[in-house]
């Protein structure tokens, strides 16, 4: 059984999928089941991370903005893929190093996530983007 979930996103952040996701897997009724989540971009990704507390999202795009600035900061002067504009290149670093897929168990018809834990697609980019996340329960 697939699925796919369109999401707008309004620039870089963190956003949360979980209750779209909970709410087909509870449609869909699958006793046992791992469920496979694959964003189709290359400038955005997926994570699981606490959903109890929003500094931890915003704490965590600090930290990728310190990790890969714009390609117009200095320090990346070395970046040549610019044509997109200075995010395009380092949300593609970024998405290089977040995870693009997620694999969740589904046990008596409830994805097996704890308690803090949430469903995000990581944007990237400083545009608004219509973004793709395909959802597949084996």
């Amino acid at each position: 059984m697939h699925s796919s979930f369109t999401l707008q996103t309004q620039g870089p952040g963190l956003y949360d999928l979980t209750p779209q996701v909970a709410a087909w897997v509870g449609r869909s009724k699958p006793d046992e089941a791992l469920l496979t989540l694959f964003i189709r971009h290359t400038s955005a990704s997926l994570l699981i991370q606490e959903n109890a507390d929003a500094d931890v999202q915003r704490d965590l795009k600090t930290w990728l903005n310190r990790l890969v600035p714009p390609s117009n900061d200095p320090s990346m002067r070395w970046i040549t893929h610019t044509l997109e504009g200075p995010d395009d290149m380092p949300a593609h670093i970024k998405a290089a190093h977040l995870p693009v897929s997620l694999q969740i168990p589904v046990i008596s018809g409830e994805m097996a996530l704890g308690s803090w834990q949430g469903i995000y697609l990581v944007e990237h980019r400083m545009k608004p983007h219509k973004r793709q996340v395909v959802a597949l329960l084996r």
